[in-house]
């Protein structure tokens, strides 16, 4: 691994940097992998792996790790996430009083990570809205946050400039802006060949398009959270400076009053580097917005009676618990679980966005009873009712797999699969055969090594 002279000469007057270490860390130590397990499916398979620091729920695994043939993996119990990355939960803490519903805005999400670890913070009334421009990375987006099992979660695919229709909406605005990633040089070494001070250039060009497009979505008194993989000046301190005159910002300073002191404070932003901490390349910073937006107007939202869904009602009580604290619409046939307080504002999204989730998809009805959707089986609201069946390993590897398996004792009809008591898809149990509901497009390829 060769770094970019040009890349090692612009890092050389910014504190905390150390040439002979920095470029020793990256030619020499493999990148670490780490974990965040899922709170709302806390699971003690890592309780004897090594924390990461600065992370309630962060773990560190071998270099070897395979997650693949994990069904604890598939049922949403833990997320990868690069360990740096993770301390967006103590800027969060910092910066936001979290005891509050908040509105908040994931607006660059791209697979998830820092999603659902803002889904994991966030009480059950806020509302988390996590977008991505390209299609491909909003669905899998979809497919992890789903995985996680929350309901006050919305997955867009819009441009950043779309979000102007949401005036002074956000409390929480978090841009992890695409970068130049010189930070991820040992994670991913084909951003070595792809790096020039001139892609550094371009990134943070189009940093300041998209925080620009985006700003107007913030309320007053909100936070942005400003974020890149890069090491470069031009994409970190100098985006601080231009927010600040820009938009008269107040950049939250940071300091090293919490417990982790192995940060590295850069103009009062975070700066972490492979061979200062367990973890790759990363800048953190945050803003408090100081001038005020013409707010969106959205009604307050109240619980619905549903007195004429009567019937929708009690066949959902079947499925989902506490269902009178919870309301659904309907769209194309399909029936979405909503918090009724985010239902006038999943109405305004459905029709200004592009759509990718919208809470928990329960499913289609089908002769006085629901034809389960996957998101269901995922999701933290199922009753209790619900007829399981605990898989073992090579059942449930079977199961995700969509092979062939039998099962001696099991009730007939629809039953929830599960591994460890965590759910993992539905399969509706026959006489002479099972039928496997597991997505095929999310199954299991390949064998075991």
């Amino acid at each position: 691994m060769k770094i970019p002279q040009s890349l090692i000469s612009s890092l050389q007057n910014i504190k905390g940097f150390n040439e002979n270490a920095f470029v020793d860390t990256h030619e020499n130590e493999a990148s670490p992998i780490a974990v965040r397990i899922n709170p709302f499916k806390k699971t003690d398979t890592f309780n004897h792996a090594e924390s990461v620091i600065w992370s309630e729920y962060g773990k560190y695994l071998p270099d070897n790790y395979l997650a693949t043939f994990d069904p604890l993996f598939h049922a949403g119990a833990y997320c990868f996430q690069e360990a740096s990355s993770m301390y967006l939960a103590q800027i969060l803490k910092s910066s936001v009083d979290l005891s509050q519903d908040l509105n908040v805005l994931d607006l660059c999400a791209g697979t998830g990570a820092n999603s659902t670890l803002l889904a994991s913070l966030l009480t059950p009334d806020s509302l988390l809205v996590s977008n991505d421009v390209l299609k491909v990375r909003a669905n899998v987006l979809a497919e992890n946050l789903t995985k996680w099992g929350t309901m006050n979660t919305i997955v867009t695919n819009n441009d950043p400039r779309d979000f102007t229709r949401l005036s002074g909406f956000f409390d929480v605005l978090l841009i992890d802006a695409p970068c130049s990633g010189s930070g991820l040089f040992r994670k991913d070494p084909n951003t070595i060949r792809e790096w020039s001070v001139g892609n550094v250039t371009q990134h943070a060009l189009r940093q300041k398009s998209i925080i620009t497009d985006a700003w107007g979505s913030l309320k007053q008194g909100g936070v942005m959270i400003y974020s890149t993989s890069s090491y470069s000046k031009a994409e970190n301190e100098d985006i601080v400076d231009w927010i600040e005159k820009q938009f008269g910002a107040q950049h939250l300073v940071a300091s090293n009053e919490d417990k982790l002191g192995n940060e590295v404070i850069s103009e009062g932003s975070y700066r972490f580097y492979p061979d200062q901490v367990k973890g790759e390349g990363f800048f953190i910073t945050a803003f408090q917005k100081r001038n005020s937006e013409k707010e969106v107007f959205i009604r307050s939202g109240k619980p619905i009676k549903n007195n004429n869904r009567r019937t929708e009602r009690e066949i959902f009580r079947n499925w989902v618990k506490n269902i009178d604290d919870h309301t659904w619409f309907g769209k194309n046939d399909d029936f979405f679980l909503i918090n009724p307080l985010h239902e006038h504002i999943v109405q305004l999204i459905q029709l200004n966005f592009n759509l990718r989730k919208v809470g928990v998809s329960m499913g289609k009805l089908s002769s006085k009873d629901l034809i389960p959707e996957h998101e269901l089986a995922m999701s933290l609201f199922l009753s209790e009712k619900i007829n399981k069946v605990e898989l073992s390993q090579q059942e449930a590897i079977k199961y995700l797999k969509r092979e062939e398996f039998a099962l001696e004792q099991a009730v007939k009809g629809w039953s929830l699969m599960t591994f460890e008591g965590f759910g993992l898809g539905w399969a509706k149990i026959l006489p002479n055969r099972i039928n496997n509901y597991y997505p095929k497009e999310q199954r299991i390829l390949g064998k075991e090594s």
